[in-house]
């Protein structure tokens, strides 16, 4: 037992837990007062004969329903990286400039539905289109439960619109993929051995002029075994991108565990199926009429330009609570 506790790290765990266990025994305790005032409130309304209480009774129920309804998502977060912070990484697909919007759209549209819910963005590698959007961009989202919130994201998101890089005004599809994975602090979880690394250092890309940096210091790093490769140029030191690459890299190979689980899970339950560019799990239609439509919930929504905003709660709802039926 005094091993146990002479370890700080697992000390800092615990108390870490304990806390959270303690925050949500309180979160049940204002619900329950909550509760409590909304009858004391609907008893008063009913001895005074006062109808005007009604409408604020009302109100203070569909708020209860609210924190009802977030507590009961949040159980659903039961996951082994459920927790852990979240690492995204967009790719878009064929299609040029097109597909390069589409993939920086989607990267407006985490980054606002993170900072609406209080997760810090942070962007961790980009390399922007040729002429618009982006080729690929890698950011961490900080905070409790990011993974398991996010982890509804993953896989392939298709765009239907009229292009504004179409001269002719032609309606364009594009495609761009979602990865998410969760960020691992447990080096254990993700054994690597420094044999197994390539690691390359080159200038980062910027605007030029006085600010650009002048020293190699971003980083590539390819892990030989399973070809996986990462890159960081956030910091103008390259030890601070070295780490940062490490984190992405641990996190990467811990999806590819998870994958290989998922693949022998699939295949005992005689599901082969994969996600591809033809298999998108969800499509935002702006022409010729607004909607956004999750094909693995049926889950829909009208207004395209809210959800583009980071109106994403539905989405993510939908999901947990499909994988807590199944």
């Amino acid at each position: 037992m005094s091993d146990f506790w002479d370890s700080p790290e697992t000390a800092q765990k615990t108390m870490q837990q304990l806390n959270k266990l303690k925050d949500k025994v309180e979160e049940i305790k204002r619900l329950e007062g909550k509760l409590e005032d909304i009858e004391v409130l609907d008893e008063l309304g009913k001895e005074e004969g006062e109808e005007n209480i009604l409408p604020e009774v009302a109100q203070e129920i569909k708020e209860l329903y609210e924190l009802l309804g977030k507590m009961e998502l949040e159980t659903l977060l039961s996951g082994k990286y459920d927790q852990n912070n979240a690492i995204l990484t967009l790719h878009p697909g064929a299609g040029g400039t097109e597909s390069q919007d589409w993939a920086e759209m989607l990267f407006r549209m985490y980054t606002r539905w993170a900072e609406s819910h209080g997760y810090r963005v942070e962007v961790l590698d980009m390399l922007p289109g040729d002429e618009a959007g982006i080729k690929s961009v890698t950011v961490s989202i900080e905070g409790e439960n990011a993974f398991g919130y996010l982890k509804s994201e993953k896989g392939v998101h298709r765009l239907v619109r009229i292009s504004p890089f179409d001269a002719s005004g032609r309606r364009h599809t594009s495609f761009a993929a979602v990865e998410i994975m969760p960020e691992v602090t447990d080096e254990a979880a993700t054994e690597i051995d420094p044999k197994d690394l390539k690691v390359d250092t080159y200038r980062s890309s910027g605007a030029g002029g006085q600010h650009v940096n002048k020293t190699d210091s971003a980083v590539r790093i390819t892990h030989l075994p399973t070809g996986v490769i990462v890159q960081c140029q956030k910091e103008r030191s390259q030890i601070s991108n070295r780490a940062t690459a490490m984190k992405v890299l641990r996190s990467k190979l811990l999806e590819l565990q998870m994958k290989e689980k998922d693949k022998e899970l699939a295949q005992l339950k005689g599901d082969q199926q994969e996600i591809g560019w033809g298999s998108q799990i969800r499509s935002y239609v702006f022409h010729p009429y607004s909607m956004v439509k999750d094909h693995r919930t049926t889950v829909e929504k009208g207004n395209v330009h809210a959800v583009m905003d980071g109106d994403l709660d539905d989405f993510i709802d939908g999901y947990l609570k499909m994988q807590a039926s199944q």
